[in-house]
């Protein structure tokens, strides 16, 4: 629907500038390469408005604008250079003329820039995105790892033979199925596996978590958990590394026994009674392990 002036004098009162609005002035004018630049800052915050002849400051005000006195070109030029379909609407207020840019998203896994400049806002500032967020916003719509092949093309018998599937149960509380296409129907509902042309697929999650041996999955070998003991604090000299087999479900309970016998520990006497006590509790070592 078309912005009115009452919608306008409901923005007036939002507390602050967010990553979907931003208000100049602009009574005067506008430098259509600083428009350019909002544009692939809001775009790149998944989109907003750009509102001129509003003040930025609390209290706001309506205070006209006569920038950009033929919108259709402006946003002809914005198209030109970011490939971005901008549209404008120019709303009558009493108090004046009010122009505003409506900036769509970017596309899912692809950051807007100008000019080779990638930006995003910062309070009242343009800044540049960081590599971090370039790269959050490029990773957007591949594939989740854990969801990826680990190995493909499994009859239901190497699922068995690979995964600890009585684990999976055990945990869980719950009976073991009395037959086998029971267990992988469980499996493929928790994305443990995939059915793929009659064959199963064992996802990254799958391997990782209930692998009876992870250098059975070529690229998981060396993600195995792994517990090194160093003589003393400092990390220069090692009393023992041990790597694990183990996916990391199933082994769990067996790492946190492993860590427990080797925390230093202290004898004490309570009633009589000799006990051994670690420095640190198991439950420490359980959700440190988490």
């Amino acid at each position: 629907m078309p912005t009115t002036p009452q919608d306008i004098d409901a923005l007036l009162t939002i507390r602050s500038e967010n990553e979907h609005v931003e208000f100049k002035a602009a009574q005067n004018n506008f430098h259509f390469e600083e428009l350019v630049n909002y544009c692939v800052a809001l775009a790149n915050e998944r989109g907003g408005r750009m509102i001129l002849g509003v003040t930025d400051k609390i209290p706001r005000q309506v205070v006209g604008t006569k920038a950009f006195d033929v919108p259709e070109r402006t946003v002809a030029g914005i198209y030109e250079r970011l490939h971005l379909k901008v549209t404008f609407e120019e709303v009558a207020h009493p108090d004046g003329r009010v122009l505003i840019f409506h900036v769509p998203s970017r596309p899912i896994g692809r950051a807007v820039h100008y000019n080779g400049r990638y930006m995003m806002r910062a309070g009242e500032e343009l800044v540049p995105m960081s590599p971090d967020q370039l790269g959050e916003i490029y990773a957007e719509g591949r594939p989740d790892w854990l969801e990826e092949p680990a190995l493909t093309k499994c009859d239901a018998g190497k699922v068995i033979e690979l995964l600890d599937t009585q684990s999976y149960f055990d945990l869980l509380h719950i009976p073991y199925p009395t037959n086998q296409s029971s267990v992988l129907e469980r499996l493929a509902s928790e994305h443990l596996i995939s059915s793929q042309e009659g064959l199963w697929t064992i996802t990254n999650l799958g391997a990782i978590l209930f692998a009876k041996k992870l250098d059975q999955f070529d690229r998981l070998a060396r993600k195995a958990p792994r517990v090194i003991v160093y003589d003393g604090t400092s990390k220069l000299k090692t009393k023992l590394d041990t790597p694990g087999t183990k996916g990391y479900a199933v082994a769990f309970r067996g790492l946190v026994d492993f860590i427990v016998s080797h925390v230093p520990s202290n004898e004490v006497i309570k009633q009589a009674i000799r006990q051994t006590v670690t420095m640190f509790p198991e439950i420490a070592v359980r959700e440190l392990g988490l």
